[in-house]
């Protein structure tokens, strides 16, 4: 993949897929059958600084997300904020056959300023999703998304006014309170999948926890376990959510609490060298994060079995 073109503003991007001027200069919602593709060009890649909300189906492409491929030929929704790397490949044998449908719509931070939305959007996680981890909708779901995505269309088509931008970050607003509520219902339906990433995290947890270098790996992070598990860091805390009621974190204090329970109640291991052997700097955090999750000490723990 050749370096990723920077777009700076949705009037950079209009151009360079060779679409008329948008109507508003922080929002434009595009149907990607309108976009032109050169078929000289076999893979693309671009960093947007801007928000890009979309339903995209491609045949005879994959579209890449850092090192990993994907197809997505069936049509699936994501998203994505600022500054993540994004790019499409062509199959060299059907480029010229490639063709594009659905919708994507890019939203400037500066339309969000002096709105709720500013601050808030940062907390629907699904924008630090990977590509592998689009929401797939159901053709029900997809209108409902259809016909949000359209009015936010039919307010900035229209004249401009006092309440325009209100309006439409209500819309927006909507469309991602309807996308977190589709992948809570993605995260409980696709069973076999999610469940494995449940079973591989289990035994992630424990071949990590029994190993002899424990000591001086020092404890797992939320991110050495996604990477592990070959999803994102926030995906698998959102699926765990769901699924277990607990983050990604509260399993690995969970796993952790249980091998030091083990430890003190069947080694002579003091408390400190058992909280160098799980992977503690310092004794005192041990102890501390062990009274947090139990409620009592590690010394309470041990004397409750003489």
């Amino acid at each position: 993949m050749k370096q990723p073109i920077r777009l700076k503003t949705i009037s950079e991007f209009h151009q360079f897929r060779g679409l008329p001027k948008p109507e508003h200069p922080l929002i434009s919602v595009i149907d990607y059958s309108t976009i032109s593709h050169d078929p000289d060009i076999k893979e693309l890649s671009w960093i947007l600084d801007f928000y890009s909300i979309s339903i995209k189906r491609t045949s005879n492409a994959k579209i890449k997300y850092g090192q990993q491929e994907y197809d997505f030929d069936e049509g699936v929704m994501f998203f994505m904020a600022p500054g993540q790397v994004f790019g499409v490949t062509l199959d060299p044998d059907t480029s010229l056959q490639t063709k594009h449908t659905g919708w994507i719509l890019l939203i400037h931070p500066d339309f969000f300023w002096n709105t709720s939305l500013a601050k808030n959007i940062k907390h629907y996680e699904y924008f630090d999703y990977s590509v592998k981890e689009a929401l797939f909708l159901s053709e029900k779901e997809e209108d409902v998304v259809k016909n949000v995505v359209q009015n936010i269309q039919n307010e900035y088509h229209s004249n401009i006014d006092q309440f325009s931008q209100n309006i439409i970050i209500s819309q927006i607003e909507t469309l991602l309170n309807y996308a977190e509520r589709f992948y809570q219902r993605q995260f409980i339906t696709r069973k076999i999948s999610n469940h494995k990433i449940l079973d591989s995290l289990e035994k992630l947890l424990n071949d990590y926890f029994n190993h002899e270098d424990l000591i001086t790996k020092g404890l797992p992070s939320v991110q050495f376990v996604a990477d592990q598990l070959n999803v994102s860091a926030s995906y698998l805390t959102g699926l765990l959510k769901v699924l277990t009621g607990q983050s990604t974190q509260q399993h690995i204090h969970e796993k952790l609490i249980e091998k030091a329970k083990e430890k003190l109640s069947t080694t002579q291991l003091s408390v400190s060298e058992i909280a160098y052997e799980l992977g503690f700097e310092h004794p005192q955090s041990f102890s501390k994060l062990f009274k947090n999750k139990t409620k009592v000490s590690p010394l309470e723990f041990r004397q409750s079995f003489n």
